[in-house]
Parts: C-alpha cells; sequence; structure tokens
C-alpha cells in the first residue's frame, strides 16, 4: 500500500511517541484521568492505527481525517507551550520544564514535540486541499482550550496519583 500522506503518518506518529514518552517518563497517559490507564490504553491503541491508515489511504474522506488529525496534533503541541515554561535556544522555542518530566529528560522531549509540530503543520499545508485545511485548522481552533483545560487536569492528578503511588510516577511529580 503506498503511503498517500506521509506528513500526516508523521504527525500521528509524532502523537503517538509523545505519549509514549510521558507515559513511560512516569507522568501518565492522555486522558488517563478520564479513562483510568487500561482506557487510555484502549482509546489510543485503536486512534494509532486508524490515523496511519487514513494517512496511507486515498480519497476525500481520508485527507479530511487526516487534516483534522493534523489540526489537533497542532493544538497538541501548542498546548505545551501555553502550560508550561519556555525560552528561546538558538531562536527556536524550546520547553524549560514540563509535566514531571527531569531536566535530562527536556532536549528529547523537546525533539519529539518539534518532530509533531512540524509534521502537523505540513500535512497541513502540503496534503490537504483548501476544504481539508480549513477543517483542520477549525479542529485546531476547537481543540486548543479543551485540550489546555484537560492538560491542566491531568497534572493536578498525576501529582495525587504519584503521592499515592509513588512507585508509579514521575519522582519530580512529588516535587
Amino acid at each position: 500500500m503506498r503511503l498517500r500522506r506521509p506528513f500526516a503518518a508523521g504527525a500521528a506518529l509524532g502523537a503517538l511517541a509523545h505519549h509514549g514518552f510521558e507515559t513511560r517518563a512516569g507522568v501518565g497517559l492522555v486522558f488517563e484521568p478520564q479513562l483510568g490507564r487500561r482506557g487510555a490504553y484502549a482509546l489510543w491503541g485503536m486512534l494509532f492505527p486508524l490515523m496511519l491508515l487514513s494517512a496511507a489511504r486515498g480519497g476525500k474522506a481520508n485527507e479530511r481525517l487526516s487534516a483534522i488529525n493534523a489540526g489537533i496534533g497542532a493544538a497538541g503541541v501548542a498546548v505545551h507551550f501555553a502550560a508550561w515554561p519556555w525560552s528561546l535556544h538558538k531562536g527556536v522555542p524550546m520547553l524549560d520544564e514540563a509535566e514531571g518530566l527531569r531536566e535530562d529528560q527536556l532536549p528529547a522531549y523537546n525533539s519529539v514535540l518539534w518532530f509533531w509540530a512540524i509534521c502537523s503543520v505540513l500535512s497541513l499545508t502540503t496534503e490537504a486541499d483548501s476544504k481539508s485545511r480549513r477543517l483542520g485548522l477549525a479542529a485546531a481552533a476547537l481543540n486548543f482550550p479543551a485540550l489546555l483545560i484537560s492538560a491542566r487536569h491531568h497534572f493536578r492528578w498525576a501529582r495525587e496519583q504519584a503521592r499515592l503511588e509513588p512507585e508509579r510516577w514521575s519522582p519530580a511529580l512529588r516535587e
């Protein structure tokens, strides 16, 4: 099968890398406070293959789904820079702290975020027609505030979980 939208696939893989990085770092999985760990695994275990499938397949419906995914991805990355302190490093915005991650984890985490952001933006600008692009931009605008609220809730919840079960969570969440 020919990959129709490689940047859309990159955006899906960027989201997967982001979620995997945070889970492995002990700061939880997106929507875990609402769904529990198993429910969040089930959700993302279903969504990531669907994102990749829509990137691989032709047709307007898959183009629009890929654009929506890319728009949500761009909003997801933007949430990190709205929620956490950042500074310019050689002209590039980088998070200075985030989500209970250790300082030594931030360079790799910033790389994941930038990969996700670049693929999302390139998917919208090069792989989507004007109608799909508008849908993706609308998805970004609608999802940004909801994702920001969800992220803030997630980290209040994660800090509480780190107090209750310190062995399962990042030590930085307990500081």
